[in-house]
């Protein structure tokens, strides 16, 4: 469920929650569609016979593919109206607290920390925890940075 907002009332949600977003499936195709981009076949990623047998049961998903899930997700959870651009800023700090297995499901949940003037526009300071479907812990817990400009 996204929340909607307009440039102009964007610090009024700072300190509040954005929610959740849809769950999203991980499946091998996306896991060695991702490998094939970044040139990173590591056989726990893309060879499903041989990680049976390795550290976590079966192939799991890249660290930085979940981590570039959390842009498709986080539009989902906020839409700011009224802006030109929007910026990936950066982070101030990520964890992979738990392996993505290739088939599992992920969604979104954030918290909007802050929103700041920078020039020209707004910066926004957002926690956010990637979930896995029927896990005790979350895939990533993140600090990001996005900017928005009128």
């Amino acid at each position: 469920m996204s929340t909607t907002v307009a440039f102009e009332d964007l610090k009024s949600l700072a300190g509040g929650s954005l929610g959740t977003s849809r769950w999203l499936e991980v499946d091998q195709a996306r896991i060695n569609t991702f490998a094939d981009a970044t040139d990173d076949h590591q056989w726990i990623h893309v060879d499903p016979e041989r990680a049976k047998d390795g550290p976590f049961g079966g192939p799991i998903a890249h660290g930085y593919l979940t981590l570039s899930l959390v842009i498709p997700l986080w539009t989902e959870l906020l839409d700011v109206t009224g802006v030109t651009t929007k910026v990936n800023y950066g982070l101030n700090k990520v964890r992979f607290p738990a392996p993505v297995p290739s088939g599992s499901r992920i969604r979104l949940t954030g918290t909007l920390t802050d929103v700041s003037d920078v020039s020209g526009g707004l910066q926004l300071t957002a926690d956010l925890t990637v979930e896995i479907e029927n896990a005790p812990k979350p895939a990533c817990a993140l600090q990001a940075l996005f900017r928005f400009y009128p």
